[in-house]
This record gives structure tokens, C-alpha cells and sequence, in this order.
């Protein structure tokens, strides 16, 4: 054998520079299904169930090439990790060299590389063209910079590649269209919602879900909901939906929230582009293309194409540069155990328990119920940010290290002391009823930070700027709300403090 290709769960790619160059008569394409992969944290039934899925599609994809694919079953061998699975078939298939694409993930790329250097096979990794920026680019790029910004980041990048760009201007005349995109509902509510494209699952699928409703068992989550895209082609007719019935509002409402309604106008394409099913240059023209013929507004567009031409090449790049050093980042000495809700949904605070429920219900929550619900209660509580990754990483099917790790650590807890953003994204309780109704079947109110009707989300925020006053309070970007504490009687202050302790008490397991 001249190459052996190995193919990880999160790079079906059928363009994949793996693959340059593949001779049938050489070459063998390696994958493998282990349990390691789905216990190193403790994942959601259809996390795993959408990995093993995709990947025995794209594995009858390229066997229906005449490419020979050494695929290891999880039931059908004994190796619980792909380092020992891969060392094991290194024994005996013996190829000259061993080649794939960068992994993405830290982790994997460390222990395969090991393994791969162990057997005395050269490691042959070639660049990842799924997306725009490579590690490298981005490293160029951030070098000097005393902070790096999403923002000059995302401009950078659609002059590069010439996106939305009328000459060397905007398109609109400015480069975000953010405070344009932050509307809620009215009491009314949504009315009716075009709902997304559902996959129902073909017999790979079933055989699937059989497989990892026995062996994962004990694990959180359900499959009973499951309808993920699981080939390309179930990628491009769910980009294809989400662009004809959703895109054109996606921009004012992708904020916004509401009980009974996990995906609003979101696009539920995240776990097709991070298990490359999906070009993200497919998912920007087809956006692009959409303004451009009048279907959908500019700050919908602009919106879309910033999450991912923008922030999710921004969080790759990140994650690139700083890791191993990022995973252990805890610049606010945050210290408290995860609640134990996180795992169940059984907790009184009605915003909680339906993006928890949701969660566990779907293995699916939208960018304000991760960042301003989950991860705002875990920010104002004081959770370890190692605890906060693993959850996040494990709950949601979209989740690889690379793009999950950055949200979590820097932006949504602020534990690399503001390396990503430039502020925590602190708020009370005011913000999530701002944001949709799921106060209204709350036992709590969000105005009030002390009694047995005060919000809990409104306790912890005052506390949390009580206890990082040190910090923030000179901070250009938190100065007001600092000097909000200061206006605060010292006996409500007390009173805030010893009810935020009461309820780090109560929630440690």
C-alpha cells in the first residue's frame, strides 16, 4: 500500500486534498468508529448517533468508487480510542506513508501523530481547503496585534474574498448590520414558523440509532427526534431550505427566543458544515446570491455571512494559535461544579429548563440560548470553565473542539481574561425577558436580585460585579455597568452577596 488516508468523523468531504491524487490500485482510505470518541465526554445520544451516521454514508460514498475502505465497525473490534484502532491496522496493512488532512481537533492530532510516529510511518498532512482561512493565514494575520477582534477579523476576510464588498466599501455602506438584528416578539408571539426540513432516517440511520440506543444507553439525550442531514445531498436541501423560508428574517430575530420553539429562523446547518457535508462558500453565495435577488435584506445577509465567514474562522484560527494553553484558561478563578440540572433539565427557573430540555430533548440550542442563557448562568455562578467545555462539547451534535472550545472558554466565559472578547457577556435576568417570553411561566421575577421571588440570573449578575469589581469596574466597555453596583445601598449589597452564596450552596452537588 503506497498511502493509507485516514478520514476522521468531522471530514466527509468529498473535495477533501486527502484524496488528490488517489490511485485504487495504491491507495486505502482508513476510518473507525470507537467508543473513545463518545465517553472522553460523556455525548448526547445523537451526537454520536449523527457521526457514526454520516460517516457510514460517506464510507458506501467512496466504496461505490472502488475505493477500498478498512472501516472499523464499534461493536465489530475491541479498541475503545482511534489511536489504537489506527495502531492496530498500521501492524499488519504496513503503508508507506499515512496521510490525511489536519484534524480538528487538538487532542486527536496529538495521539494519532504519536501512534503514526510509533509505528515508523510518515505522518503526511496536507491543508484543510474547507475553509477560507488555514492556521497559518490566521496566524500571519494576528501576529503584532496586541488584541484580536472578530470584528477586524471578519472585515479582513470579506475584502480577501471579496464578499459583499462593493469595490474596496461595504455593500450597505457599513461593515455590521448587528443592531439591526436584535429584535424579539411581541406577546403575539412568532405566529407560524416555516419549519425546518426534517431527514427521516434511511435503514443506515435506523441501524444506527439501534446500535447507539444499546451501547450508549446510560448516556444523556434522546433519539427519538432524530432528522439531521446526514449526506451531502441532505446538507444542500437544508441550506436550500433554510434560505428560501427563513433566511429573509433570520437577521431581525436570530436573537430572539421563545417557549416551544427551538429553531425560530435559525438555519440548523452548523452540524452539516462541521462535519464538511457542507461548503461554507456554498452557504455565503447562496446568501449572497439571495440579497442580491431581492429575497432577503441585507442585514439578514450580512448577519449570516459574519457567523460564518466571519466568527467561525475566527474561532478556528483561535483555537489553532493558542491551544494546548486555551483549554486550561481560567482567568476569573472560577471554581463551583456544574449543576446538576445541566444534565437533566430539573430545575425551577423556567428559561433554564427549556434550553436544558430542549437540549437534551434535540442535542440542539441556538446561539443566544447557549451563549445568553446556559452559558450566562454558568458565567454568573462561578463554574469551572473546564466543567462548562465538557458540557457544551458532549450535549450538542454540532459540537468539534475547534469551534466549541473558543465560544465556550473566551467568549462565553470569559475565562482567557479577554483575549477573544473584549467583555464578559454578563447580564441580569432583564435581558432573557427582553428576549422572548420564557419569563412569563417563571416563578421568579427578573427585577429582583434579593427575596424568594428574586431571579436567580439577577442575584448572580450583581454578585458576579461585585465580586470582579477589581477587574472591570475602569473597564472602558463595563465602566456603567460597574458604577451601577455603586449606586447600590451597602445593605442590599450584603443581602445580594449571602443569597448568591446560598445559591452556590444549593446547587453544588
Amino acid at each position: 500500500m503506497r498511502n493509507l488516508i485516514v478520514v476522521l468523523g468531522d471530514q466527509l468531504d468529498r473535495r477533501s486534498t486527502a484524496f488528490d491524487g488517489f490511485d485504487a490500485a495504491q491507495d486505502a482510505v482508513w476510518m473507525a468508529e470507537v467508543a473513545g470518541e463518545s465517553t472522553h465526554v460523556w455525548s448526547h445520544v445523537a451526537r454520536t448517533a449523527l457521526f457514526l451516521s454520516a460517516m457510514r454514508h460517506f464510507r458506501d460514498e467512496l466504496r461505490g468508487r472502488d475505493w477500498t475502505v478498512h472501516y472499523r465497525l464499534l461493536d465489530a473490534h475491541p479498541e475503545t480510542t482511534l489511536a489504537n484502532a489506527l495502531a492496530a491496522d498500521l501492524a499488519w496493512l504496513r503503508p508507506r506513508q499515512v496521510l490525511l488532512v489536519k484534524p480538528g481537533d487538538f487532542r486527536v492530532e496529538q495521539e494519532l501523530r504519536a501512534t503514526v510516529d510509533a509505528a515508523g510511518v510518515p505522518w503526511v498532512e496536507r491543508p484543510d481547503t474547507h475553509f477560507y482561512c488555514d492556521p497559518a493565514a490566521f496566524a500571519a494575520w494576528a501576529k503584532g496585534r496586541k488584541e484580536l477582534r472578530m470584528e477586524f477579523f471578519y472585515r479582513w476576510m470579506r475584502q480577501r474574498e471579496d464578499v459583499l464588498m462593493d469595490g474596496k466599501q461595504p455593500v450597505g455602506g457599513q461593515w455590521n448590520f448587528d443592531a439591526d438584528n436584535r429584535g424579539s416578539f411581541d406577546k403575539r408571539g412568532p405566529g407560524m414558523l416555516p419549519a425546518p426540513r426534517r431527514f427521516a432516517p434511511d435503514p443506515t440511520t435506523r441501524e444506527v440509532l439501534d446500535l447507539v440506543g444499546r451501547r450508549f444507553a446510560d448516556h444523556p439525550g434522546s433519539l427519538d427526534a432524530f432528522d439531521w442531514p446526514v449526506t451531502p445531498e441532505d446538507a444542500e436541501a437544508a441550506l436550500d431550505d433554510f434560505i428560501r423560508e427563513r433566511l429573509p428574517l433570520f437577521g431581525t430575530y436570530q436573537d430572539a427566543m421563545w417557549t416551544g420553539e427551538p429553531y425560530l429562523y435559525h438555519a440548523r446547518i452548523a452540524a452539516a458544515l462541521n462535519l464538511k457535508l457542507l461548503d461554507p462558500r456554498r452557504a455565503v453565495d447562496a446568501a449572497v446570491a439571495a440579497w442580491r435577488a431581492g429575497h432577503a435584506p441585507l442585514n439578514a445577509v450580512e448577519g449570516f455571512v459574519r457567523q460564518i465567514l466571519g466568527w467561525r474562522e475566527f474561532v478556528r484560527g483561535l483555537y489553532w494559535l493558542r491551544m494546548p494553553a486555551f483549554a486550561d484558561d481560567n482567568a476569573l478563578g472560577a471554581g463551583q461544579p456544574l449543576p446538576a440540572f445541566y444534565w437533566t433539565g430539573d430545575t425551577d427557573m423556567n428559561c433554564l429548563r427549556e434550553a436544558v430540555g430542549q437540549t437534551l430533548r434535540l442535542g440542539y440550542a441556538h446561539h443566544i440560548q447557549r451563549l445568553m442563557v446556559t452559558g450566562l448562568f454558568a458565567l454568573l455562578l462561578g463554574v469551572r470553565p473546564r466543567e462548562v467545555h465538557a458540557w457544551y462539547l458532549a450535549v450538542y451534535v454540532d459540537a468539534v473542539e475547534w469551534v466549541e472550545l473558543p465560544n465556550v472558554l473566551g467568549m462565553s466565559q470569559y475565562a482567557d481574561g479577554g483575549y477573544m472578547v473584549s467583555k464578559p457577556y454578563c447580564a441580569s435576568g432583564k435581558y432573557i425577558q427582553r428576549m422572548g417570553n420564557y419569563c412569563s411561566g417563571c416563578r421568579y421575577q427578573p427585577d429582583r436580585a434579593v427575596g424568594e421571588s428574586a431571579c436567580p440570573f439577577t442575584t448572580l449578575y450583581w454578585d458576579f460585579l461585585d465580586r470582579h469589581r477589581a477587574r472591570f469596574a475602569k473597564h472602558p466597555r463595563t465602566a456603567l455597568q460597574w458604577k451601577n453596583l455603586e449606586r447600590l445601598p451597602p445593605a442590599d449589597l450584603a443581602a445580594i452577596r449571602g443569597q448568591a452564596a446560598a445559591l452556590r450552596e444549593k446547587l453544588a452537588p
